[in-house]
């Protein structure tokens, strides 16, 4: 995570450790096919937390504040990982966990 002060919607370490492997293993994989080869500079949590940000305050991807990534580049990440279901995988596999924490079947 960058070292900005920290927004109310931003992840805790915990939740974040969570989600970090599902997120880190798409931009692997997306890293992978790319031609060019080149490593990826945005940090994932802060594109994640200004997504939260964006869902939270309600406030248009332009009006993003500046200590998060670009807005283009957080709506490109939002657009990715809803169109290739990261979204939908991400609260598949957090309801599992959630129910085994509660002694029910994933």
């Amino acid at each position: 995570m960058s070292e900005r002060k920290p927004y109310p919607s931003d992840l805790s370490d915990a939740r974040w450790s969570l989600i970090e492997p599902t997120l880190t293993a798409w931009r692997k994989a997306r890293l992978d096919r790319r031609p060019t080869g080149r490593p990826a500079t945005v940090d994932l949590r802060d594109v994640f937390d200004a997504i939260l940000y964006v869902n939270r305050t309600g406030i248009p991807w332009k009006y993003l504040p500046h200590d998060f990534p670009n807005h283009a580049t957080v709506y490109a990440y939002y657009a990715a990982w809803r169109d290739e279901r990261i979204f939908a995988q991400l609260n598949y596999d957090l309801t599992g966990l959630a129910r085994v924490k509660e002694g029910r079947k994933p």
